[in-house]
């Protein structure tokens, strides 16, 4: 069962989800140290994100300087 094609999808499947989480819990993490608690709104825009915006917001959040430069980053993505 393991060697099969359904089984090898679900499993690539679950990997990369996981993987997306632990990338959506660092960036909050980084977050919520640079400006405190977040907005549930800003959050969960967050974590709608697909991992290709959710790797550029882990390099583009290194030169924020405040909630509003988040704020924008996320309304132009």
């Amino acid at each position: 069962m393991q060697e099969s094609v359904v089984y090898q999808d679900i499993l690539q499947k679950g990997i990369a989800q996981g993987e997306k989480q632990g990338e959506v819990a660092v960036i909050l993490r980084q977050l919520h140290r640079f400006c405190g608690l977040l907005n549930p709104e800003i959050e969960s825009r967050i974590q709608s994100l697909s991992k290709p915006p959710l790797e550029e917001l882990s390099e583009a959040l290194l030169e924020f300087t405040n909630l509003a430069d988040l704020q924008q980053w996320l309304d132009s993505h």
